[in-house]
């Protein structure tokens, strides 16, 4: 997954936050014209159920479009395409989308590629290729619309962004990542937030800024929904389902994000659907609700019809780095989709514990809780906390 960085912030920093404290709202919106003031977004959000039916009369009479999804064949960001996809199919627009890779590789018979057969019956077309040479994986065709759901820097991109102008695409979308923001003291990350100077995303959010007059970059954090390919809360249902503890490093109060890929193509097609209101913005492609560690793993216990022991540990006590033991990050990480409710009068549909027991009843059906699986670094940890199950502390 694209949003993966090295955590930077302690386990002490993560758990200096608390869940509770308020936010005071940013003087000034990031993600519209220099100089609104506080007192105009102030109005526009009293007046926001007006606006948001004015949208949706002028989305339901958009004109419908071509759009190519540039996908990537790996990590977690596959199911943002075609969830994408899904959605603009639809709402009535034609679908291409280019799959990075060749079709007959051994990735392909993973979801989502596994599915794809749902987009072309459908109406969409697949094709397979390199995004350096798109024309020629495209065979020529025109479009209204690219998105690219692939490069992570410039030197990807960048041939994507150049044969899309040349090309005469109207509107050109970037999936980028909430991973770019800088660790704050003030979460959530909201759009205009301070970022990594030499992420490779802000590259490209710059060279597309500089290039197309309308253009859009998302940043999604951790994705949930089936068809999802990453392990993340496989990876509490792995323990679960064995009777294990889990080991989550930190208080376990550390607060995140997770958003079900439907919302991700719904804030996309929203964008299609309404270029102007789109234009030279940025969204944090997000759920509105955030939730903790420990609330996750008890979460995924509930959508499991089981108990879960959660043990809590500080990894440098234990001897063990943290990203390799955890699937998610130890310090407060979520953003907020602030722009894309204001600009685009965008709602989240996630509902975590619903949206988990579709995750555990794919989970089950697979048969993964009954394969062998080691848990060596668990045991570990769990040894150094003294917490270990009977059989490793024998």
């Amino acid at each position: 997954m694209a949003f993966f960085p090295a955590a930077t912030a302690t386990t002490a920093a993560a758990v200096a936050f608390t869940s509770t404290r308020c936010v005071s709202p940013r003087p000034s919106s990031p993600y519209l014209p220099r100089g609104v003031a506080s007192s105009a977004i102030a109005a526009r959000r009293r007046a926001a159920p007006r606006a948001a039916a004015v949208r949706f009369s002028v989305r339901a009479q958009a004109a419908k479009k071509s759009v190519l999804v540039v996908n990537t064949n790996s990590g977690g960001h596959a199911v943002i395409g075609f969830y994408f996809a899904k959605a603009l199919l639809a709402a009535g627009h034609a679908v291409t989308v280019l799959t990075v890779g060749d079709e007959g590789s051994d990735k392909m018979k993973k979801p989502p590629f596994s599915r794809f057969s749902e987009l072309t019956s459908a109406g969409a077309k697949t094709v397979w290729g390199d995004p350096a040479d798109v024309g020629a994986a495209v065979g020529g065709a025109s479009f209204d619309v690219v998105l690219d759901n692939n490069g992570k820097d410039l030197d990807a991109v960048k041939p994507v962004a150049d044969w899309a102008k040349s090309a005469g695409v109207g509107q050109f979308l970037f999936i980028s990542s909430a991973g770019i923001y800088t660790p704050t003291d003030e979460p959530p990350h909201v759009e205009g937030d301070a970022v990594k100077g030499s992420a490779g995303h802000v590259g490209v959010e710059k060279y597309i800024a500089a290039e197309f007059g309308s253009w859009a970059s998302f940043r999604p954090q951790y994705m949930i929904g089936s068809g999802n390919n990453k392990d993340c809360e496989e990876w509490f249902f792995d323990r679960i389902v064995r009777k294990r503890p889990v080991p989550i490093p930190g208080s376990g109060m550390q607060l995140t994000n997770i958003s079900h890929a439907r919302d991700l193509g719904s804030m996309l097609t929203m964008a299609v659907e309404s270029p102007d209101a789109a234009a030279g913005k940025i969204f944090n492609c997000v759920s509105d609700r955030a939730v903790t560690l420990d609330g996750l793993a008890k979460m995924c216990a509930a959508a499991a019809g089981a108990a879960v022991e959660i043990v809590h540990y500080d990894p440098a006590a234990a001897g063990v780095d943290a990203k390799k033991a955890f699937p998610f990050r130890n310090m407060h990480f979520y953003a907020e989709p602030r722009a894309a409710k204001e600009v685009l009068g965008w709602t989240s549909t996630t509902n975590l514990p619903e949206d988990l027991k579709e995750r555990f009843a794919e989970y089950a059906s697979s048969g993964r809780g009954d394969k062998a699986m080691s848990f060596d670094l668990d045991d570990k940890i769990l040894s150094a906390v003294g917490a270990a199950p009977v059989s490793v502390a024998a």
